[in-house]
């Protein structure tokens, strides 16, 4: 799928959470093994990052196709019993996206109307704990695309070829031929 607007603010939050995590993990082993200080808020700080990381990943690698999917019996079916098959996993995978947002939408308010602060870190617990909603209504609308695209009859389903993207891999690093 081409990345639209959606997908490049999505690349460019992914990319972001990887810089971050990086840089601070980078500074909190200068601290400790150079000055012998540590920041007390770096760990806590990385392990929200990497939540984010997770949750908008998961859409990312929707998007990309980058998810492992079990196809074997889907590729031995008929194209249109696949489709069919592809079109209800993918409302499948819609209903437990729903299910999951509506758990964690119910999960941040709570967190909110408690109100407990993070534990290394002076701000409300439900703010990175956010991820969770935001990024399963991401995955929502990617599942959404993948709908679209499988009831067009375009290439974009659910399930990548590992073998075509090996070849054309492959092609591309050798492009005299293959040997």
């Amino acid at each position: 799928m081409k990345a639209g607007l959606v997908g490049r603010l999505e690349e460019g939050l992914v990319a972001a959470l990887i810089a971050l995590m990086t840089l601070i993990t980078f500074m909190q082993v200068v601290a400790r093994y150079v000055f012998n200080y540590s920041f007390v808020w770096a760990l806590e700080l990385t392990t929200f990052l990497f939540g984010g990381l997770i949750f908008f990943g998961i859409s990312y690698g929707v998007r990309v196709g980058a998810h492992i999917g079990v196809d074997a019996i889907v590729r031995i079916l008929p194209r249109g019993t696949a489709r069919v098959v592809t079109i209800a996993a993918t409302l499948l995978c819609l209903l437990y996206t729903v299910i999951v947002f509506i758990g964690s939408w119910q999960y941040v308010s709570k967190m909110y109307q408690i109100g407990i602060l993070a534990q290394d870190m002076p701000i409300p617990q439900w703010i990175p704990r956010a991820v969770l909603p935001i990024g399963f209504a991401l995955l929502f609308y990617r599942f959404c695309e993948v709908l679209v695209h499988v009831i067009r009859g375009d290439d974009g389903g659910l399930l990548a070829d590992e073998t075509e993207d090996a070849l054309k891999l492959l092609d591309e690093e050798n492009p005299e031929g293959r040997q």
